[in-house]
């Protein structure tokens, strides 16, 4: 991995924090649950942070590392209390916020999961679109990292890195490498940010092995899933009809959920982060041992530039 290409763009965010315009819903199926979920994306005040409502049950759960109880194929949040008020697949939807530079928002939803939609997180980058996103007036705190902080699981690792000098927001950096031919290695470094988020990633799919399909239906996951919204490999075969979206859809596809589950530190990155054959588990691993080092971060809130009158 050291050796992937690291793009020293420029980040592009706003110094400012965000949030939507106007409130904006739509409808779908749960991925896992099969259920039909109805989700509204409401605007938040500043230093909110992302907050899931399960409006059918009354409770609200606030999108951070600390709250996931689930890593099983998504990420899942859920209050200690209530553990039956459960939030999965997360990941998606944080991506887009992430990518958007959305800080503080409600999410409203009637069920157990967001939909799936497409199985990216491009519908959501359209309904952010539509809502339209306003900076707040309250600086957006950053975390950054100060010292390499490593998680593993045999030859799997992920890791956060201090930012390269003069390089703003969160470079990433993750292969993969899967048994199945259609899929087989791949590797992507990218730098986070809205213009490269909604070109790079943001249309990458969720993926299946079709070997396991019925093993995933039978524990009571993938109940909705469907060839509209997932990609269903079959060793060298991709049995989409329509076929892959890019090339390497799958690596994308991981580091678009590394994004979003990232994207439960509660604030923007600063620094690298470096994966192979990482997945929700480790990525929320990575952040509760970020957390656990006093001296591996620090928060800090930039000056937001101001425009001479």
């Amino acid at each position: 991995m050291d050796g992937l290409p690291l793009s020293l763009a420029p980040a592009t965010a706003s110094s400012w924090q965000r949030t939507l315009k106007a409130p904006i819903s739509c409808v779908g199926v749960g991925v896992h649950s099969g259920c039909r979920v109805s989700l509204t994306l409401r605007p938040a005040p500043p230093g909110h942070g992302v907050v899931f409502r399960r409006t059918d049950l009354g409770v609200d759960i606030q999108a951070r590392y600390h709250h996931v109880v689930d890593t099983r194929l998504s990420t899942v949040l859920a209050l200690k209390h209530r553990p039956e008020a459960r939030v999965g697949t997360v990941e998606h939807l944080m991506a887009a916020f992430a990518g958007a530079g959305v800080d503080n928002a409600f999410v409203e939803l009637d069920g157990p999961e967001p939909p799936i939609l497409d199985g990216s997180a491009a519908p959501f980058v359209f309904l952010l679109d539509c809502a339209g996103i306003v900076d707040q007036d309250v600086p957006r705190p950053v975390i950054e990292i100060r010292r390499r902080v490593r998680v593993t699981d045999g030859d799997a690792f992920a890791e956060l890195r201090p930012p390269h000098q003069g390089v703003a927001g969160l470079e990433m950096a993750l292969s993969i490498d899967f048994a199945a031919a259609a899929i087989g290695r791949q590797a992507l470094s990218f730098h986070l940010a809205a213009d490269s988020f909604r070109r790079e990633l943001a249309g990458a799919r969720t993926f299946a092995l079709a070997e396991e399909v019925e093993q995933l239906r039978a524990a009571g996951l993938g109940l909705g899933g469907s060839l509209d919204n997932a990609v269903v490999v079959d060793q060298a075969r991709v049995l989409n009809p329509a076929g892959l979206r890019m090339p390497d859809e799958f690596v994308r596809h991981k580091l678009l959920d590394a994004v979003g589950d990232l994207a439960l530190a509660g604030a923007p990155l600063h620094g690298r982060f470096i994966a192979h054959r990482s997945g929700h588990r480790l990525n929320n691993l990575l952040l509760h041992a970020l957390f656990a080092d006093a001296a591996a971060w620090r928060e800090v809130s930039p000056e937001p530039l101001s425009v001479a009158a």
